[in-house]
């Protein structure tokens, strides 16, 4: 039998993190064609409502129910607006491990919104799904995501050379492909000590007594 997370929502004081639904298709769509999502993804480019669409009713429900991890919007509680999404995925059961990956809207970045989304996510899956180890893998250059690695207290286990493919523009506004070195991150639930306290404290978000 298949292990799979379950279908689960998740809230912080200004978020909620929950299963992708057909509305969000039309915003989903553009948050993934935003220039920084091009340059340090691999999504397709352009990305169609029609890609946002699979992704949505096919492609991350069959991430849990397949047992690969989950996927989830990330949206604000007051305006249910959404600002992201974060991605458990390569999840192995045995280890008790798995991958985070995330993205934010670019209306909604410098809120703190990526930490508070990633330590949310990492909380509930240390205390509620008794996971061992969560990993972060940042491009060397995307210094955006790797402060959010800092912030939620991942500590850098070394550099892969050369391991991603990330975009950046030619001088004809093209996309052109450029290899870059991958920085590893982890994250052990010994490490998530004080974490929410010093990031409420320091305005890195609000903090948050509950859950769902």
């Amino acid at each position: 039998m298949t292990s799979t997370f379950p279908n689960i929502s998740i809230s912080t004081e200004r978020l909620v993190l929950r299963p992708f639904e057909e509305p969000d298709v039309e915003a989903f769509a553009e948050m993934m064609n935003d220039e920084l999502v091009v340059a340090w993804t691999s999504v397709p480019h352009p990305y169609t409502e029609a890609d946002a669409r699979a992704w949505i009713t096919e492609r991350a429900p069959a991430e849990r129910t397949e047992g690969r991890g989950v996927v989830l919007a990330v949206t604000e509680f007051l305006t249910q607006r959404l600002v992201g999404t974060v991605h458990l995925r390569n999840t192995d059961w045995r280890v008790r491990a798995s991958e985070l990956a995330y993205v934010i809207a670019p209306w909604a970045r410098g809120e703190g919104y990526a930490s508070e989304a990633a330590l949310a996510t990492a909380q509930w899956l240390f205390n509620d799904q008794k996971f061992e180890r969560l990993e972060l893998r940042t491009a060397a250059d995307n210094t955006a995501s790797q402060q959010v690695a800092q912030k939620i207290g991942c500590i850098s286990e070394g550099v892969l050379r050369g391991a991603w493919i990330a975009r950046s523009r030619t001088e004809s506004g093209a996309w052109s492909d450029v290899r870059t070195d991958v920085i590893v991150w982890s994250l052990l639930p010994e490490d998530l000590a004080g974490v929410a306290e010093e990031l409420a404290d320091t305005r890195g978000f609000t903090s948050y007594p509950d859950w769902n």
